[in-house]
């Protein structure tokens, strides 16, 4: 009998005000303070479940590439709270400055990813973590490596994306723990297409998020997520020094156990930025029908889309997204780390 192919979702495009939601809370961690000292400070309020042998996946990003998250605190974070893990990452599925492992291992070096191991973790294979309760996988391929860490740490540039409409936790863990030939192939590329990236919109946001699923459920319950809110280009750190500039004012920290809350209340932050401050962003969410891998994480269980907004710069008050933001201003501010071109050669 022939399978029935599955249907993708609907209503990508649609936001879903908190106030309409249903279903439990979680807890999300809020700072404005977007330094080494910011960072430290809401990790510790999800490093309680972070044990053993420590992945760290973050977007290491393209060559030169001007929105990565800074170097300094990164390294600040690792040499204080996590000394012996390592950073993760996946070979790329275009053809750019991280396609190879060399060519990956030189971008490294470029971008400052110098000061603890890097463990490309498709470098020697792949291997297979399972999807339950997937219409589009049953597995995923992921780094080889993978496997072999106790607990991850999904430490998130939070931006744009020229496919999926916003790259948060999700789409950190979901595109970038696939490994680069067979995993994200799945995820992008419908089978016997000639057009790598024929997938797209709503069936697109439910691939990623299987594919972060099978990750989440083989860490469960040893992984937290943090989301830098910097720098939100439009465009993904894999467009490196091609993305679009950034307009989007910066807005803080996030940080939770609960993948969903963390990635919702980033989308909620953005919604809520006074005078039209998220504008370029939201568009962006929008088009590209992105709003459905929130819906779609729902459905699978991997989290709740109602929490409670913890604000850790005034004693952990209980505040709302738009408390969270109101006093930014619409325009774009860059900070002491926003040097561009050869930032990250000092």
């Amino acid at each position: 009998m022939q399978k029935i192919r599955p249907v993708p979702g609907k209503n990508g495009d649609k936001y879903i005000p908190f106030e309409k939601r249903t279903g439990e809370s979680s807890v999300v961690y809020f700072t404005r303070d977007l330094s080494e000292e910011g960072l430290k400070k809401i990790y510790d309020k999800v490093s309680s479940v972070i044990t053993g042998k420590t992945a760290v996946k973050l977007h290491t990003g393209e060559a030169e590439g001007p929105n990565i998250l800074p170097r300094p605190w990164v390294k600040e974070l690792l040499a204080s709270r996590l000394p012996e893990a390592s950073i993760i990452e996946t070979n790329t599925y275009y053809e750019g400055s991280r396609y190879t492992t060399e060519a990956h291992r030189k971008t490294l070096e470029i971008n400052g990813w110098t000061f603890c191991p890097v463990d490309i973790t498709d470098e020697e294979g792949v291997t297979t973590l399972p999807v339950n309760g997937g219409k589009w996988f049953t597995e995923m391929h992921v780094g080889k490596s993978l496997p072999t860490y106790d607990s991850l740490v999904v430490l998130t540039h939070f931006k744009g994306h020229t496919m999926g409409g916003f790259g948060g936790s999700n789409k950190n863990i979901g595109i970038g723990c696939a490994d680069g030939r067979i995993g994200k192939k799945e995820i992008h590329t419908a089978a016997g297409s000639s057009n790598m990236w024929s997938i797209a919109e709503e069936e697109l946001m439910e691939r990623i998020s299987e594919s972060t699923k099978a990750t989440i459920d083989y860490f469960a319950p040893h992984v937290c997520y943090i989301n830098t809110m910097r720098n939100m280009s439009v465009s993904c750190d894999c467009e490196g020094t091609e993305a679009e500039p950034v307009v989007t004012p910066d807005v803080g920290i996030v940080a939770s156990l609960d993948i969903l809350a963390a990635d919702n209340a980033c989308v909620d932050l953005l919604y809520n930025l006074p005078d039209g401050g998220g504008k370029a962003m939201i568009e962006r969410v929008e088009t590209r029908h992105g709003l459905r891998q929130l819906s779609y994480m729902k459905e699978l269980g991997m989290g709740n889309d109602r929490y409670t907004l913890i604000d850790i710069d005034h004693d952990d008050a209980e505040i709302t997204a738009a408390e969270a933001v109101k006093d930014i201003k619409p325009e774009w501010v860059p900070d002491r780390y926003n040097t561009f071109w050869g930032r990250n050669k000092h």
